[in-house]
């Protein structure tokens, strides 16, 4: 058998002469947990569309399971998809809705029952069964929704957002349990959402994409540590990264506004003025009380989280700085601070956005 679960080849998407997907290739390891995240716009609830059948594929092939199935219906592809609206049909019970599609494929009843009870009792909606769904909240309808997919034993199941209807409250809930789901059935599952939190928490391999183009694969950890681009470093993280205007002083230096920072890069290749932007995260904002080699800053407002507060701050030159702050030492707006950081956590990118290799 395949250890790849879906491998994309060069998959393009016209609509008439405008191209939305740019040649993607893609291979997705059987089993595992993939989320394309980008923006509105990006592509990426098109992309899932194309594997699910759902929109015809312009040039280009998609594999699943080691079978071609570009020119393949959806119901010939051994897949399964959870959309945003639940697609519940409001005069059937739970039960119907389960079990409606393997009627529709003339599965016998013992099995289908079977298959019904199997998927009400992971998703924990027993008692549920003969309900409708105007009888149901909206978590439990998302559950409905994604046991109606879990029945047909698919090879691979997709989701397009299906957590974006719910209140924050159940956003988190039904996260873990999808979770959960995805460590008993061990099938490929497909996410799509724009949300970077839950990129974060799902994936085992996260796909960044940006106008119609993969921007980075790898993992959560890996994404939010090393990111190829400024674009990436300022989608992925919440708070995002501080993504600061800097130049070359050509002596292990840069300018920060006002400010002289000594830093580890190999500006070899680069002449004193030469432009770059520093990337740090909220958290790695160190406020430290001397002022040699620091970055100043002043607080416009700040964030108490309880265990946590994050400072909004202006540089001296007018760019905006988010540090996280852990100290019981109060904060108010107006105050000038003085950050520090360590040379590990700092990242640099060149002009055009790309990160400088060997820096940071």
């Amino acid at each position: 058998m395949s250890d790849t679960g879906v491998v994309l080849t060069d998959i393009r998407k016209s609509f008439g002469n405008l191209e939305v997907i740019h040649g993607i290739d893609l291979t997705i390891t059987e089993g595992s947990f993939v989320v394309f995240v980008g923006p509105s716009g990006c592509g990426k609830s098109t992309l899932l569309r194309m594997i699910a059948g759902l929109e015809e594929v312009t040039d280009g092939e998609i594999e699943i399971k080691g079978r071609n199935v570009t020119d393949l219906d959806p119901s010939d592809r051994g897949i399964a998809m959870v959309f945003q609206s639940y697609a519940l049909y409001p005069h059937m019970s739970v039960r119907e809705n389960m079990a409606f599609g393997l009627k529709m494929a003339r599965l016998p009843e013992p099995e289908i029952d079977s298959r019904v009870k199997a998927a009400s009792a992971i998703l924990k909606i027993d008692p549920l069964l003969d309900r409708r769904p105007g009888q149901l909240s909206g978590g439990q309808r998302q559950r409905v929704a994604i046991g109606r997919a879990i029945v047909r034993k698919p090879d691979v199941f997709l989701f397009d957002e299906p957590l974006s209807n719910l209140d924050a409250e159940l956003r988190v809930s039904m996260r873990i349990e999808i979770a959960r789901l995805h460590r008993e059935l061990g099938n490929t599952m497909i996410y799509v959402t724009h949300d970077q939190t839950e990129a974060m928490t799902l994936a085992d391999m996260i796909v960044v994409l940006r106008d119609g183009r993969v921007e980075q694969t790898g993992s959560p950890r890996e994404i939010y540590e090393n990111p190829a681009n400024t674009f990436v470093a300022g989608f992925i993280g919440s708070p995002r990264m501080n993504l600061l205007n800097a130049e070359s002083a050509g002596d292990g230096s840069i300018r920060i506004g006002n400010s002289r920072i000594a830093v580890q890069i190999d500006d070899s290749r680069m002449a004193p003025g030469d432009k770059l932007t520093l990337g740090v995260r909220p958290e790695h904002m160190n406020v430290v009380a001397d002022t040699e080699g620091t970055l100043r800053a002043k607080v416009d407002f700040y964030e108490y989280l309880g265990g946590t507060q994050f400072l909004y701050c202006q540089l001296e030159d007018g760019q905006a700085v988010t540090a996280e702050y852990r100290s019981s030492v109060p904060v108010e707006a107006g105050d000038i601070l003085h950050f520090r950081w360590l040379a590990d956590d700092l990242r640099f990118f060149d002009a055009a956005g790309l990160r400088l290799k060997g820096a940071g």
